[in-house]
């Protein structure tokens, strides 16, 4: 069968060198564009269901209201467009990529959101110093923003989202709840009305039977969000919940439902115009989630039947349309185990993951939203959307997931390199190489996105795009991404929103290697050893020298694995390909091993392993990435490994003595004094971090012995924020 493609932006939206670029290309004003192989169309674009009337007006001039990867993602195809665009930005965002694509930027303010991003009054101000003709909000901060929306209406500028009245019905969940339930759309049970109090919220949970999920009535991305499944959890979640909301979307109005246990959260994508007419896009599975918030998503649903497809699709549109949507949009559902679904919110705006329903239905989302907003018809039928092969999408993400699945890690990027390289990846992010991940914005580094004929093959990209991902100077996700993107269930599609604490009951603790995979790493950890070894300008002077036989140098090793064992080994390399002997195997290693990239794409045994070279140690101490994680080596000769034995256990600290701050952020409350009495399991202080609350608790029977910080102060990573006696 002959080759055909798509063509697919890349990433940094900037011309790029030849050397990433596959045999077809395509230009658009100053950008490159590469394939996007698919099985059905011939060298098309991504967009290749995208429609527009041949020289239909256009606006001149968009103003992006956000920041980070959306703002480039609406940039880029403004700039597809001929579109000119300005870019807002705090202080800390002056060097932001956002702001250097834009044509024009103007600064807003300091870092925190509140001081920058959500003060209205300057975007405003921004819109009409620039003469932008329409403002694109992305997700987040405004976008869902009634008084922002009609601001611009009386200005003459055209808010590149719905009318205000449907942001308003759709955005609060409660008026949200009674509209769909008019519309015969399938309801959760639960309080059709505001919580009042931390009191109703028990009253009301017990009425409905536990568990419920408290969840902020203006709320969305996860936030103000926790399910409670006795009285005590109840209270803590209510309070918890509204300073959550109150901080990130200043309305601290609650709901309570019924917590449907266990279910698959799939959501559907509609577009309207102000016309009348609605499509349904497809949908997408975003059942990959930790804290409510969602990691892995992919589109189509492994779930989902044409039948079923077409019935959520239609209440989907039929919600749309009895609230007068005309934007784009996504329609949220639960679904259980018998594939009955209910109506979870709207979310009116562009949401996260919409990359994905690009790549199987082959439209620009943001083109028909700049379309719509223009006054002009959509151009599509129902007929006309296609299920076109499969899609991925990992949200590689600042943070440590093996804290909780991820708890956020702030630092700036040494080293970073996207798969942009990859057929059929497509990477949508705000940041570069030197770029800084702070505490006042989301953690998101990219999103990581996948395409093929199937979902199979869609899967087998992801995997190498996630192996031939390099960031140095964060933590971040990628292992656990990784982890799930090989493990049986998620494979097989048996997934649901409690997936991950079902999967990795006692939290994510990295790969698990196999035996053989384990000595594959040693195998490998021998070879790069004896290629740095003979690269060095002081290998010759060293003490151990090569025995030779028969033309190929042969050594001994030991490999110890932290957290594993030590694994004497065999080495014997004959010109560029080593055979290491590990137990009663014989693993031959080979590839580049120049090291000129941190990625080193090697051979074992016939497979392709993608290896990265973390980092160097004094004493022969590696650090290798493989399979996603990171592993510690350390390479001795057999006297050094006799000498190991002799070595003393490090001891464990003790941290029931002191309050630890897992992550950095800003301590929001802190409820102890010295010489106060805790008890197990007592809330000691509050810490917010990229706008969620944690709430940090005494982990036995203590008596406060300092307190090293107060409520509004900025704390790191494991600064002893208590410590008791």
């Amino acid at each position: 069968m002959a080759a055909s493609c798509r063509l697919l932006r890349s990433s940094a939206y900037f011309p790029l060198p030849s050397a990433t670029l596959c045999h077809s290309q395509k230009v658009f004003g100053a950008c490159q564009v590469r394939c996007l192989t698919t099985t059905k169309v011939l060298f098309k674009d991504i967009y290749w269901n995208d429609r527009a009337e041949a020289n239909e007006s256009k606006f001149d001039k968009v103003l992006i209201a956000n920041r980070g990867e959306i703002a480039c993602r609406v940039i880029q195809t403004c700039r597809r467009l001929g579109i000119k665009t300005v870019a807002v930005h705090s202080d800390v965002d002056s060097l932001a990529l956002h702001k250097r694509m834009a044509d024009e930027a103007v600064c807003i303010g300091k870092a925190p959101t509140s001081e920058s991003y959500l003060r209205m009054d300057r975007i405003l101000q921004a819109v009409k110093d620039t003469g932008a003709q329409a403002v694109h909000p992305g997700y987040g901060f405004l976008s869902e923003n009634t008084t922002f929306a009609a601001k611009l209406k009386e200005m003459g500028v055209e808010f590149i989202g719905p009318n205000s009245e449907s942001i308003q019905a759709m955005g609060d969940k409660i008026e949200s709840k009674r509209i769909a339930k008019k519309a015969a759309v399938n309801m959760i049970p639960g309080y059709d009305g505001v919580v009042e109090d931390m009191d109703h919220c028990v009253k009301l949970a017990k009425e409905i039977g536990y568990p419920v999920m408290i969840k902020a009535s203006a709320g969305g991305g996860g936030k103000g969000m926790r399910v409670a499944y006795d009285e005590e959890e109840a209270r803590t979640a209510f309070r918890l919940c509204t300073e959550e909301a109150k901080s990130s979307f200043g309305d601290d109005r609650m709901l309570i439902e019924k917590f449907v246990d266990n279910p698959r959260h799939i959501e559907v994508q509609v577009l309207c115009d102000r016309h009348g007419n609605a499509l349904w896009l497809n949908e997408r599975e975003c059942s990959i989630q930790r804290r409510n918030q969602k990691v892995i998503e992919e589109a189509p649903s492994v779930y989902l039947d044409p039948g079923l497809r077409k019935e959520m699709g239609d209440q989907a549109v039929a919600l749309a349309k009895a609230v007068g949507y005309d934007s784009a949009g996504t329609v949220e559902f639960l679904v259980d185990g018998k594939k009955n679904f209910y109506f979870l919110e709207m979310n009116t705006r562009l949401q996260v993951e919409h990359p994905i329903t690009e790549c199987i239905t082959g439209i620009d989302i943001v083109h028909q939203m700049l379309r719509v907003a223009k006054g002009h018809t959509l151009l599509h039928h129902q007929s006309d959307i296609p299920v076109d092969g499969w899609s991925f999408e990992c949200r590689v993400y600042a943070e440590d997931p093996f804290k909780n699945f991820g708890m956020p890690s702030i630092g700036r990027l040494s080293k970073y390199i996207e798969p942009a390289h990859i057929p059929n990846v497509r990477c949508d992010s705000g940041i570069q190489e030197g770029s800084e991940i702070s505490i006042y914005y989301d953690a998101m580094i990219c999103k990581l996105v996948s395409y093929g004929p199937d979902r199979e093959s869609a899967r087998e990209t992801m995997i190498t795009a996630l192996d031939s991902y390099v960031i140095k100077g964060v933590t971040h996700n990628i292992p656990m991404l990784r982890d799930i993107m090989t493990e049986p269930r998620f494979v097989k599609g048996d997934i649901t929103t409690n997936y991950l604490p079902e999967v990795f009951p006692d939290g994510f603790k990295g790969k698990q290697m196999s035996e053989v995979e384990m000595e594959q790493l040693v195998a490998l950890a021998c070879a790069i050893h004896e290629t740095e070894q003979q690269n060095s300008t002081d290998f010759l002077n060293q003490n151990r020298l090569p025995v030779v036989k028969d033309a190929k140098s042969q050594w001994k090793m030991n490999v110890e694995v932290a957290g594993n064992a030590t694994y004497p080994a065999m080495v014997v390399k004959d010109n560029n390909v080593f055979e290491v002997r590990v137990g009663e195997n014989t693993y031959t290693v080979a590839g580049d091993l120049a090291f000129t990239s941190p990625l080193l794409d090697l051979v074992v045994n016939g497979q392709r392993r993608l290896l990265q070279f973390v980092e160097k140690g004094f004493g022969n101490y590696y650090k290798l990435r493989l399979f996603g994680t990171v592993f510690s080596l350390r390479v001795m000769d057999d006297f050094a490994a006799q000498l190991q034995q002799f070595m003393p256990e490090k001891k464990e600290v003790d941290l029931s003595t002191v309050i630890l701050a897992p992550m950095p952020g800003m301590l929001k409350t802190v409820v102890v004094s010295v010489g106060d009495q805790v008890a197990e399991g007592q809330e000691v202080c509050v810490l917010e971090a990229m706008k969620m609350q944690n709430s940090l608790v005494a982990a036995k029977v203590s008596k406060v012995k300092k307190v090293n910080f107060k409520a509004g102060d900025t704390v790191n990573e494991g600064d002893a924020i208590v410590e008791f006696e």
